[in-house]
């Protein structure tokens, strides 16, 4: 069994069916299944998006905003999330430390990744907030970054769907799931698993995506345990 793992969770994941702000009950489950990974001996990192709290593409879009600001808020967004992941694991009677890109001491530590191997080594959960710490990156961009750092097995990126298809599953019923693809594949056609770079980054690392469900129940213990049936694979 792999023993080390990142999860990136999109911030709208956290949003439930309001589509903005925090559901604690969304926070809880995800707490559970973490927790499923640390009981089982795996040591898990975690990057939470920040779109269900604000968005610097967005925020920036008519111009007002700055696009280096709006992604510094962005960042910010992140970091919100990181410190409600964290309350939602040591709820759940875990150890966990919330690590960010831009400083803010009295909230979180600053990132160093031999701390946070440290950490990991112990037995406590590293979330890692405000992405790269620069704008123009994505936070998958930034878990992939995280996951490569700290010697991650895979990458798990938790979505609405079990896995990459060559057209919107919600949208088209005759959409086709692709198991497994290569980065240069996902590349080339620019299937909305992670943005260009992030996938870039994977490839010149050999670090493994896993696209799967978030709300299917135990499916992250059972990837890590070598159950990909009901996710795909890019490598």
């Amino acid at each position: 069994m792999n023993k080390r793992v990142l999860v990136k969770f999109s911030g709208e994941a956290l949003a439930g069916a309001e589509g903005y702000g925090i559901d604690t009950q969304i926070l809880d489950y995800i707490a559970e299944e973490i927790k499923s990974l640390v009981e089982n001996n795996i040591q898990v990192g975690i990057v939470i998006g920040g779109g269900n709290i604000i968005r610097g593409v967005t925020a920036a879009a008519d111009g007002v905003i700055k696009r280096t600001s709006a992604d510094y808020m962005g960042m910010l967004g992140t970091v919100i999330n990181g410190i409600a992941m964290q309350e939602a694991l040591e709820y759940k009677g875990l150890s966990a430390r919330l690590q960010t890109a831009i400083k803010m001491e009295q909230i979180a530590e600053p990132f160093i990744v031999r701390k946070a191997m440290r950490h990991l080594e112990k037995g406590r959960v590293v979330i890692f907030g405000a992405g790269t710490g620069n704008p123009y990156f994505t936070t998958d961009t930034g878990a992939t970054l995280r996951a490569t750092e700290i010697g991650a097995s895979m990458l798990i990126k938790a979505t609405k769907v079990d896995g990459v298809y060559d057209k919107d599953p919600m949208k088209y019923p005759d959409a086709k799931k692709l198991e497994t693809l290569s980065y240069d594949k996902a590349l080339e056609d620019h299937i909305k698993v992670m943005d260009d770079t992030a996938i870039a980054l994977a490839k010149d690392n050999k670090l493994p995506i896993v696209v799967a469900n978030m709300s299917e129940k135990g499916n992250l213990l059972k990837i890590i345990s070598g159950d990909y049936s009901k996710c795909s694979i890019v490598k």
